[in-house]
């Protein structure tokens, strides 16, 4: 189950994400076709992230993996919450998040971070430690 997690940080989310921020930064300030909106600060932050979730997939120490994708899923779920009701958030974001998508992204991305952090091999085995 160990390698759930760090396969989640080293792909599904890492690789994904920084991805995302590198499309964005290519197109600039523009909305990927029409539906997901990319901003130069964003695909900083995306990049940011990603970056820290491969780091965290290579980890030894599989805390520091668990650290890192909970860490990362909390922020991105406050971030799709915080959008529904602020979708420029305080300014953050010049232009804002298309509601849907993006806040299904977040939402999604912070759950499931949450879910293979805390609860995906939650029990330690001497080959975790």
């Amino acid at each position: 189950m160990t390698d759930v997690v760090r396969l989640y940080a080293k792909v599904v989310v890492g690789a994904s994400v920084i991805l995302i921020g590198l499309v964005g930064l290519v197109l600039g300030d523009k909305s990927l076709f029409g539906i997901l909106n990319i901003d130069i600060a964003e695909d900083v932050i995306h990049l940011l992230t990603g970056g820290l979730l491969l780091y965290a997939g290579f980890a030894r120490d599989l805390r520091v993996t668990r650290a890192i994708v909970g860490g990362i899923g909390i922020a991105y779920l406050v971030i799709g919450l915080l959008s529904f009701s602020q979708p420029k958030l305080s300014g953050l974001v010049p232009s804002g998040y298309e509601v849907v998508l993006d806040n299904l992204i977040h939402l999604t991305l912070g759950v499931l971070g949450m879910v293979v952090s805390f609860f995906v091999g939650a029990r330690r085995t001497a080959a975790d430690r």
